[in-house]
């Protein structure tokens, strides 16, 4: 398994943390984007084993996990896909596999929108091109000006473990609900309403995806926790119209799948990644044969 390194990139003058695997000055790179609420330490065990065959890095985005929290950034998907493409600048990377969670699927997708010719594949959890996705109840609160404040203003440590144990079909290591809410200080919070409040086309997020992506024929895995209660899972056959996906589903595993089914994920991504590096190893073309 590869050993992770962490380093600061600076974008526009805005600091980020990366964490990273496997070869450092490869041009072509795993990419893991979390989600909110998350950072790149969601990928630890999968950036770790994708080192072991190429280059992988997973950032924390402006305002996440130990990212800067900058009061003067474009708290926007488009602002996130240009910070993103900054990254890459600085770190020589200029083509991608991207992996994507929950807002880093619009996040990777659109910067894949603008750099057609630089996305490998995609590996989706929980996300993809979703036309008639609808917000989920605290994202509704978020967007409601004064509501959404207040809601922030009154939740507890306790208040945030329950929340998210109650919408998913299993406990979460404690472990993994202390250091999301260890990172939800007031600067993130802060972000999280401004990029809620500012994402609401879907269909017009959806239709630039499908327009530029759609022609290429990208193959893409799709993993999906059936019992999210933030994502329907139905959206997860959708990926076939845009994309050559293999999907799997999970019934017991919710908005974060490598963290409800850290085995089985690894099972299905490990060997998808290897495919795409061109880097399978004998075990796995035999398994598949």
């Amino acid at each position: 398994m590869g050993e992770i390194h962490r380093t600061d990139c600076i974008v526009d003058g805005i600091r980020c943390v990366v964490r990273s695997s496997g070869p450092q000055h490869d041009r072509e790179a795993i990419v893991f984007l979390h989600g909110n609420p998350g950072s790149s330490e969601d990928w630890s065990e999968l950036l770790a084993r994708a080192g072991d065959f190429g280059r992988a890095i997973a950032p924390d985005m402006p305002a996440f996990g130990k990212a800067e929290r900058p009061h003067k950034f474009d708290y926007t998907i488009e602002g996130y896909a240009n910070y993103l493409e900054g990254i890459f600048r600085t770190l020589g990377i200029e083509r991608a596999h991207l992996v994507l969670h929950d807002f880093g699927g619009p996040w990777g997708l659109f910067w894949a929108a603008e750099h057609p010719t630089r996305v490998a594949s995609l590996t989706l959890f929980n996300v993809g091109v979703m036309p008639e996705f609808r917000w989920h109840f605290i994202a509704r609160i978020w967007r409601t000006p004064i509501v959404g404040e207040l809601f922030q203003a009154i939740s507890s440590r306790a208040t945030f473990k329950r929340v998210l144990n109650s919408t998913n079909p299993k406990p979460f290591p404690e472990a993994f609900l202390d250091r999301m809410y260890d990172d939800t200080d007031a600067g993130l919070k802060r972000a999280q309403l401004a990029l809620y409040r500012a994402t609401s086309d879907f269909k017009a997020l959806s239709a630039t995806a499908v327009a530029h992506l759609a022609p290429l024929g990208l193959p893409a895995l799709v993993i999906w926790g059936e019992a999210d209660r933030y994502v329907a899972s139905t959206f997860a056959a959708e990926q076939s119209k845009y994309f050559r996906a293999e999907i799997h589903t999970l019934p017991n595993s919710g908005h974060w799948p490598m963290v409800d089914d850290p085995e089985q994920v690894e099972q299905w991504v490990i060997p998808f990644l290897q495919k795409q590096l061109g880097r399978e190893t004998k075990q796995t073309v035999s398994a598949s044969s």
